[in-house]
């Protein structure tokens, strides 16, 4: 059901309504509260220095930079480990409009509004202003879907760093235009009997968002949509742009690292791929998101049952891509493959997996990070694997719980905070933390890229590229031109 649009006003932003308790009432651990204070100079200097080949003026060029579109992203990260025991940050996916201030101890007990004004002070409405010439004369406003925890923080301190009104609106579905539409390309919400135009939104739509936000609006998105289907939400095309980005990386020794990816991939096809990948797989729809449409297969069982369930699907294509998993599971030849290095062993013996959400966003001194958390799997991970396994009980990362339409709830006895109780657990050092910021940077401009390629020199759409990297019809039809 389609709740009201809010009218959000200064000097109403409450702690206890936007942080689980376990993050409001926890100490940020000081390895995560030295790295995030850390000098872009320090960072690139330690780098270079674990890392001879990578030059000092390239990489801080780099992080220096400022994403065109992608703005704002939260990369899902592994520690991983090869069979000769090179360990390395893995980047999983990088997200358009992530999630994660909730799960982030605050800084500094006088921040009382956190990595919530961070992002909006730093990003969001440094970039409504230097537009602000060419924007439609309007209000300000939240579009969400789902997290209303955080959406509704942002809304807030919208509203308390500008001094304005903010309209805080749901936008669940294409069929809820009795709340929201778009006019000659200028967002306009409804709030009781009247409708407003819009001159900036921001977004927290994460749900096939390019079926009800437009690629050319003149309301400013933040993110704009052309962010989600060139990688941010879209994981056949980010696997394309890291893929052509690190060609351009390539000669100055820097590489946005993933698990080996296989796309463009038809359903009949997935169980020849599997089968060369010596029955052990990831098979992912590409445009799903929070943990929805993500399959992991170490057996004959969970493959047949993948195939049934694909039945149901609505998509042609997918990506597959390498397990990472426990060394111990296959007799296949370890080349190339990576391996969970996982959570330090509880009191039990039992090792974990777990990720890390790193979340960054484009500011005038480069792109910063905003927060860190991370999420363990629910079960822990074997040494061997049996027919009848739940792969995804100990691989599965994801907090998000789908109750219903339109309804999420989350698993929050799994989050693992940056904090002084659970940060050491994680088995992670500063220079893991840099590691991992480096990839989400590197992932971000990857994607940014795409982004860009995807526009033709006057700013239109390139559709047919488009079909070209993702010839998905599903897919293209629902794209909001």
């Amino acid at each position: 059901m389609t709740e009201p649009t809010q009218i959000i006003t200064p000097g109403n932003f409450n702690p206890d309504d936007h942080w689980y308790d376990k993050a409001l009432n926890a100490t940020i651990h000081p390895m995560v509260n030295f790295f995030l204070n850390l000098s872009q100079k320090r960072i690139v200097q330690r780098y270079c220095h674990l890392n001879p080949q990578v030059k000092y003026d390239v990489l801080h060029k780099v992080l220096s930079s400022s994403a065109n579109y992608f703005k704002w992203s939260g990369a899902d990260l592994i520690n991983v480990t090869t069979a000769e025991g090179k360990r390395q940050m893995v980047v999983i996916e990088n997200n358009s409009c992530p999630s994660g201030q909730k799960s982030m101890p605050l800084l500094d007990d006088n921040m009382e509004m956190g990595g919530y004004k961070l992002l909006i002070d730093r990003t969001f409405l440094p970039e409504v202003n230097s537009r602000k010439r060419r924007l439609p004369k309007g209000r300000l406003a939240v579009l969400y879907d789902k997290n209303p925890m955080e959406a509704t923080a942002y809304a807030h301190v919208i509203s308390e760093s500008t001094g304005e009104e903010v309209l805080l609106s749901t936008f669940y579905n294409e069929e809820q235009q009795e709340q929201v539409q778009f006019k000659d390309g200028v967002l306009h919400i409804r709030e009781g009997e009247s409708w407003h135009p819009i001159r900036a939104c921001f977004r927290y739509v994460t749900q096939k968002p390019w079926n009800r936000l437009p690629l050319h609006t003149k309301t400013y998105i933040f993110n704009p949509t052309i962010a989600c289907i060139a990688g941010g939400r879209n994981k056949m095309i980010a696997a394309k742009a890291y893929d052509y980005y690190n060609a351009s990386l390539q000669e100055h020794n820097l590489k946005i690292q993933t698990p080996e990816t296989i796309w463009d991939v038809h359903a009949r096809e997935i169980p020849l791929i599997v089968r060369r990948m010596g029955g052990q797989a990831v098979i992912k729809i590409p445009y799903s998101n929070a943990g929805q449409g993500v399959f992991t297969i170490v057996s004959e069982k969970e493959m047949q049952d993948f195939l049934k369930l694909s039945e149901s699907f609505n998509y042609e294509r997918y990506i597959v891509q390498s397990l990472i998993g426990n060394y111990n599971w296959s007799s296949q030849s370890t080349e190339g493959r990576f391996f969970h290095v996982g959570m330090i062993p509880d009191s039990k013996g039992h090792t974990y997996v777990a990720d890390l959400r790193m979340m960054v966003s484009s500011t005038p001194s480069g792109i910063r990070p905003i927060c860190v958390y991370a999420r363990k799997a629910a079960q822990p991970l074997k040494d061997e694997i049996t027919e009848s396994a739940d792969s995804w009980a100990m691989l599965g990362t994801n907090l998000s719980i789908k109750k219903g339409e339109n309804q999420w709830g989350s698993d929050t006895s799994r989050l693992m905070l940056t904090d002084r109780r659970d940060f050491n657990k994680l088995g992670l050092s500063l220079d893991d933390l840099i590691e991992a910021y480096i990839q989400t940077v590197l992932s971000t401009l990857g994607i940014d890229q795409m982004c860009q390629t995807l526009y033709n020199t006057k700013g239109k759409f390139r559709k047919r590229l488009f079909r070209s990297l993702n010839d998905d019809n599903s897919l293209i039809d629902e794209l909001l031109m």
